[in-house]
């Protein structure tokens, strides 16, 4: 078997059937967190350094060549990967990759289509519905 990377989603991404509409199979889905960023808005998500941040989604394992398929596509081809640290719901943190934008929108871009459709995901993953309400379109 390929080997697996987990990977953190913040955006549309962190919903696993949109992965497998694209033909993936995201594996070990989880909730998870990662703190000291905010959530932006522009044509999609992107992550910015906050001290007091905190951005939800969830985590999941892709082989290296669906991570490969599912950016080459023109719409996110610009996003790089960091490593963070995810927190889990239990407690525990897990080392995942998460692609960003190199540089985020600006805290005055908004794409109300686009923050519409995270809101109806995030509440199908089950994150807390006060980081889901804040999600503004």
């Amino acid at each position: 078997m390929a080997e697996q990377v987990t990977i953190f989603f913040y955006g549309l991404f962190m919903d696993p059937e949109a992965l497998e509409a694209k033909g993936l199979r995201p594996r070990e889905v989880r909730q998870a967190y990662v703190e000291r960023f905010t959530l932006r808005l522009g044509k999609r998500a992107a992550l910015a350094a906050s001290r007091g941040g905190r951005v939800y989604g969830t985590i999941m394992r892709l082989t290296h060549a669906e991570i490969d398929h599912l950016y080459s596509d023109p719409s996110v081809a610009a996003y790089r990967p960091e490593p963070v640290l995810a927190q889990l719901a239990d407690g525990s943190g897990e080392l995942a990759l998460c692609f960003n934008l190199p540089t985020p929108p600006d805290e005055a871009s908004s794409n109300p289509e686009y923050a519409t459709a995270l809101q109806a995901v995030a509440r199908k993953m089950g994150l807390p519905e006060a980081y889901v309400a804040g999600i503004a379109p």
